[in-house]
């Protein structure tokens, strides 16, 4: 009986809608509305005047934890500190500065020079000084004290020095989530084969260095890294390690990563050393900890038209940096070519395609050019990234820019 009526009703319902037509209209003709048609904007890093050129020989600029941005004028050994206006708010003078970090706690490590004696024989010796800019209730660089947190070679077992250690550099450092830090060290002993040699065959290394906050003691030396290949651990991995970036970048958050991979870039002039920039990998399992080179594509052009792991992409990358806020871009600046490069995560060249783009690959973005131009460098040699802003060191130029992407304003 239900079924007979639901069916009853259903054929009623059909014959008045189909003999209402008057009553609901007939369909409205949109035809005369244009469609919108979406044009690919111009992507590109636009220059953010006024221009920072109060210095001498600037090595390195720093986006700090603590959202300031810091300077290394190597010509006058001196850091400077300002807001995000471009404002000055102080400078502390560091012997023989190179280049910084900041920690999470924000105390800057520096790489100086150490002068001492030993056996009646004067020494300068590499050097990665502690800067506090806590005082009291006071905090910056204008009321910082500073001492030596790690000596080369005064580390281990050694305890003396020797003229001949002089002639070891450290040329770069960063900092993990927890306060560790490693520094990149070179020295004039190079490995014949860099793939498959001893450690003693090579000064240059990477090396892995704790904090003591607590105690107020040295920093405690771990161990120099070393990479796992195919063929087995390979200690003389590294080649003329110039610059370091952890994924551990400000904006300061709980939920910062704490992930002990980092890239580092190479300075190596040897032509067959094709990949001057590397992706190394921390992995911990059941058996012990590995680092390793990260794979990349490299030759996909249906995803972009570049790539981190592109041979001999870059000629002289003197610096790199990860972005902190989520895109986890990459960037670096190479010396060679004065250009800056820019990837994704994944070491494809260029930025993600805006909403619409009729473009599925990844926009190019990279820029440079020998020059005086705002958008031009001579001997770049660091590049920070904070709050969608670019920094570069502009050495030859004694100079540092700022860039914002055209995308990213509002």
């Amino acid at each position: 009986m239900n079924k007979a009526f639901s069916f009853i009703s259903i054929v009623l319902v059909t014959v008045i809608i189909s003999s209402c037509v008057g009553i609901f209209g007939k369909k409205t003709d949109l035809d005369f509305i244009d469609k919108p048609v979406y044009q690919d904007r111009d992507i590109a890093y636009v220059p953010i005047q006024p221009v920072l050129d109060q210095f001498v020989k600037p090595s390195q600029v720093l986006a700090g934890f603590d959202e300031l941005i810091y300077v290394v004028d190597q010509g006058t050994s001196e850091i400077i500190s300002f807001d995000v206006s471009g404002k000055e708010l102080g400078r502390i003078e560091i012997p023989g500065l190179y280049s910084i970090a900041m920690d999470r706690a924000f105390d800057i490590l520096a790489i100086g020079r150490y002068d001492t004696i030993f056996g009646g024989t004067p020494v300068n010796l590499a050097c990665v000084y502690r800067i506090n800019q806590k005082n009291g209730v006071l905090y910056g660089l204008r009321f910082a004290s500073y001492k030596p947190a790690i000596i080369y070679p005064l580390y281990g077992k050694e305890n003396s020095a020797t003229k001949s250690d002089e002639e070891i550099t450290f040329t770069g450092v960063t900092c993990l989530g927890d306060n560790t830090y490693y520094i990149a060290k070179q020295g004039p002993n190079k490995p014949t084969n860099k793939f498959n040699c001893q450690g003693s065959d090579n000064d240059d290394a990477v090396l892995q260095v704790r904090p003591d906050l607590e105690t107020g003691e040295p920093d405690k030396f771990i161990s120099p890294l070393s990479i796992t290949t195919a063929n087995g651990t390979n200690s003389c991995f590294w080649t003329f390690p110039q610059s370091l970036a952890s994924l551990v970048q400000p904006p300061q958050a709980p939920d910062i990563s704490s992930s002990r991979s980092f890239i580092f870039t190479s300075i190596d002039p040897d032509p067959e050393y094709s990949l001057r920039v590397r992706y190394i990998e921390y992995r911990e399992d059941q058996d012990g900890v590995q680092y390793l080179q990260k794979q990349f594509p490299n030759s996909d052009t249906s995803k972009a038209d570049g790539f981190l792991y592109e041979a001999n992409k870059f000629k002289k990358p003197m610096g790199v940096t990860v972005a902190g806020d989520r895109t986890n871009y990459i960037f670096v600046i190479d010396a060679g070519s004065d250009s800056l490069f820019q990837f994704n995560a994944e070491g494809y060249e260029g930025v993600n395609p805006p909403p619409f783009s009729t473009s599925k690959k990844q926009i190019t973005a990279s820029f440079g050019g020998t020059g005086i131009g705002l958008t031009q460098f001579n001997n770049p040699t660091s590049v920070a990234y904070y709050d969608k802003i670019l920094y570069v060191a502009d050495q030859g130029n004694s100079r540092v820019l700022r860039f914002k992407l055209t995308t990213d304003f509002d």
